[in-house]
């Protein structure tokens, strides 16, 4: 064949064959380039199973866009016969570079990742690639790997090559082969391949370690004169220690294989990730090590006067650092904490379940990690609601890092078989995208708690943030949970965060039955807190019913365990809103702000409780902290519009209800609405009147609007107002209206009276909005002794 054009691929040389390929080196005619031209032998070439065998490869692998798997370009046939055109290498199997020899120790660890990165890109596609050996594993000159031979890869669903229901039984193995021939590699089978069980993504992993062992040791682990004896001695024998072949080995290297090749898959490696961290983490500390070392000078000891040079220059160096010469201390300085982190966000944790009613587990498993990192003083951690935004993001790290003004960024994956839970974390320096720390922990998920608390504590330890002995405390005191009750949380603050009033009242539902399956489990007592804080709020049940019910399972929450931040804050958060009870608001707030600095809906909270008392800079303040913390969060972003609005801050208001309304413009009605509220206390009525129109009309209102506009036009400003109040009055007929909406209606007219009456409904229904020391709409009433006995019966001083 060699000269030959066979479709635009002109044959270069024979570059050789096997049982089941011939391989030529090829000229790309079309597009320049080298290919690989893989056909099928003739003795196969009516072989229905050989086709079948032929065809998987190509569709296994060009279902792989990955650097370390053979790229496959496309699949074609000449005069009958089949042809794979592929990526063309230049250098050898990694068998012939072991040719019988232990590979050095750094090239077994950068093979080694970069294997364990390809065959983990191939499970996430569910593609398994049950022949995984040295002779499938090609070093290029470069020295690169790229695995080969997909020919009995088994495709199941994406996400489903840990669903054992999904592969092939034993039969169906032995019909992708001749008859008489085992499937793979006897020599590189998992033992649960020898048996002909049904395979998963573990046997590729077993496989593995084969190929660990041989670069570490240039021997296989099983060896034997027959098939049987392999077989014999891979079910049922365990390999000479790696060490003993090798004593330049590292322990921890032969660690990394012998858990690899446990019989038993269970205790085996669960997915490629988890052995490419423990080779990454092997590879950075023998990295370090080899640093630290000292290295001997080339050229034999120091003559006296060099080494009186030496020491003057070293002197010399050390008056210039100390003295910050030129800024080179700082120069210095800022190299060597180039990496600092201070700030960390918890990026959305990936599912990889395959089931995507899981969602909430990971979503869960995101915040529950924020939480605990949020417990650490010295980090300033994002909010989840804020970071759930980049899920499914294609913006890069440095470009998320830019928009959350964070140093560093968690990414990570979440897992969960059964009662197993396995959570695989990087930590990344986000402005330049460098990976720092990467881990993965499993635990059983009645110790999930535990596991975050660990991932957690790695993480301080890896950015060198220095731990206060309250921090270590707060990370360590996790208590095992009822599984099912855990999950139940979980799906309670996955439908609370989203803010409506049926997500609200699902949330509850989860939370109440988290605490029926877990009495003793105060989180989800902190969780129903908040769900009638916000039902309450948001009038979805009556206050009355409401409030009292938040503040029973908050205080159940505290008997619980009194150092739950969350529990602190719902607890303030009735203090304010219904009981009117400010010192002890205060003192719950600060107390939830001590437990975790970082929880920003304390933060947001506790600024209501300082609108609400007339504190109105120090609402601001601290609005913008949870702003810090949550910059995205469409409540955080509202409120501080409003707090603006409420210290006077009219343009300032404007501009952040603006930005909201770039963030959410779905929420333009009520947005536009309170735009037209800050243009009133600028006495800029025509444009008030303008963005209420907005309102009305994107918020579907549009036969009000044009009513309103009818009144405006005959009677002005003024006309306007009675018109509006006219159909708020027709309104309350069919739907329930809150008594301030009539208060701040009449407060527009001048009608103070009507106001003074309808802050009165307000008070008696306990309005949780009652913030008429901040309102200004209302500074025309402070003076008046009515008013004023209101701020006392309020618990607030004129």
């Amino acid at each position: 064949m060699i000269g030959h054009t066979i479709s635009h691929y002109r044959i270069l040389e024979k570059l050789g064959a096997g049982g089941m390929g011939v391989v030529y080196k090829a000229e790309d005619v079309k597009l320049g380039r080298f290919v690989a031209l893989k056909f099928l032998p003739d003795a196969f070439a009516l072989d229905s199973q050989a086709l079948s065998r032929f065809n998987r490869e190509a569709q296994a692998a060009s279902a792989l866009n990955h650097p370390n798997i053979c790229t496959i370009y496309e699949i074609g046939e000449h005069n009958g016969q089949p042809f794979i055109a592929m990526e063309f290498l230049d250098g050898q199997t990694l068998k012939d570079r072991i040719a019988g020899r232990p590979v050095p120790f750094e090239q077994v660890l950068e093979w080694g990742i970069e294997t364990a990165e390809a065959l983990g890109a191939a499970h996430s596609k569910g593609i398994i690639h049950r022949d995984i050996k040295p002779a499938n594993i090609f070093v290029t000159q470069h020295g690169s790997v790229k695995i080969l031979d997909f020919g009995l890869a088994k495709l199941v669903p994406a996400g489903g090559a840990m669903e054992l229901s999904a592969l092939p039984t034993a039969s169906e193995l032995d019909q992708l082969t001749r008859p008489g021939m085992s499937i793979g590699t006897i020599t590189h089978m998992s033992p649960e391949q020898v048996r002909g069980e049904e395979l998963d993504a573990r046997t590729d992993l077993f496989s593995f370690g084969v190929a660990l062992y041989e670069m570490a040791t240039g021997v296989l682990p099983f060896r034997g004169e027959t098939s049987g004896v392999i077989a014999a001695a891979i079910l049922n024998r365990r390999p000479v220690a790696p060490v003993r072949l090798n004593p330049d080995l590292s322990p921890k290297l032969e660690e990394v294989i012998n858990k690899a090749l446990e019989k038993d898959r269970k205790l085996r490696y669960q997915n490629a990730s988890d052995i490419r961290t423990d080779l990454s983490r092997l590879k950075r500390d023998t990295a370090s090590a080899t640093a630290g070392r000292a290295a001997p000078s080339a050229h034999g000891p120091l003559r006296p006067w060099a080494i009186a040079v030496t020491a003057g220059l070293v002197a010399l160096l050390v008056l210039v650092v100390g003295l910050n010469i030129g800024g080179l201390r700082d120069r210095l300085h800022s190299g060597a904490e180039g990496h600092r982190i201070e700030s960390l966000a918890v990026l959305p944790l990936e599912n990889l379940s395959g089931d995507a009613t899981q969602d909430y587990f990971a979503d869960g498993m995101t915040e529950e990690l924020t939480t605990n990192l949020a417990k650490i003083r010295a980090l300033r951690v994002i909010s989840r609601t804020s970071v759930m935004r980049y899920k499914g993001t294609k913006k890069s790290l440095p470009e998320i890092a830019r928009e959350l003004n964070v140093d560093g960024v968690i990414e990570g994956s979440v897992q969960r078989s059964g009662d197993r839970v396995r959570i695989t974390a990087q930590l990344i320096h986000a402005s330049t995208d460098t990976h720092l720390w990467a881990e993965s922990y499993e635990r059983d998920l009645r110790d999930v708690l535990a596991l975050q608390d660990d991932v957690a504590n790695a993480i301080a330890t890896d950015v060198k943030i220095k731990l206060t002995q309250q921090d270590r405390t707060r990370l360590t005191s996790s208590r095992p949970v009822n599984p099912e009750a855990y999950e139940a949380y979980l799906k309670g603050r996955y439908y609370w965060s989203k803010r409506t009033g049926e997500g609200e009242q699902k949330g509850l539902e989860y939370f109440q039955q988290a605490t029926s399956l877990d009495p003793g489990y105060a989180l989800a007592y902190a969780g129903v807190a908040d769900s009638y804080i916000v039902l309450g709020a948001h009038r979805h049940l009556p206050v009355k019913e409401a409030f009292p019910k938040a503040r029973d399972a908050a205080m159940r929450a505290l008997d619980l365990d009194e150092t739950l931040a969350e529990a602190h804050t719902s607890l303030g958060t009735v203090k304010t809103f219904y009981d009117w009870d400010w010192p002890g608001s205060e003192r719950e707030f600060r107390r939830a702000l001590d437990l975790n600095p970082n929880y920003a809906t304390a933060h947001h909270w506790y600024s209501h409780y300082l609108a609400a008392v007339g504190q109105l800079d120090e609402a601001v303040s601290e609005i913008k902290r949870a702003r810090e913390l949550d910059p995205f969060g469409v409540t955080v972003n509202v409120w501080l519009a409003e707090t603006l609005y409420y210290s006077r801050q009219y343009d300032q208001a404007i501009e952040q209800y603006g930005k909201t309304l770039e963030l959410y413009p779905e929420l333009a009605g009520d947005l536009h609405a309170n735009i037209g509220d800050c243009y009133v206390q600028k006495r800029m009525f025509t444009e008030a009147v303008s963005e209420w129109q907005k309102a009305l009309t994107l918020g579907g209102n549009a036969k009000v609007a044009a009513n309103l506009e009818k009144a405006y036009l005959s009677s002005g400003y003024s006309g306007y107002l009675r018109k509006r109040l006219d159909l708020l009055k027709e309104s309350a007929q069919t739907e329930p209206v809150s008594p301030l909406n009539f208060a701040y209606a009449y407060a527009l007219l001048g009608d103070k009276d009507h106001v003074l009456e309808w802050l009165e409904k307000a008070y008696q229904e306990r309005d949780p909005w009652l913030y008429v020391k901040a309102e200004p709409r209302l500074d025309n009433l402070r003076s008046d002794p009515r008013f004023m006995d209101l701020l006392r019966r309020l618990g607030l001083h004129p």
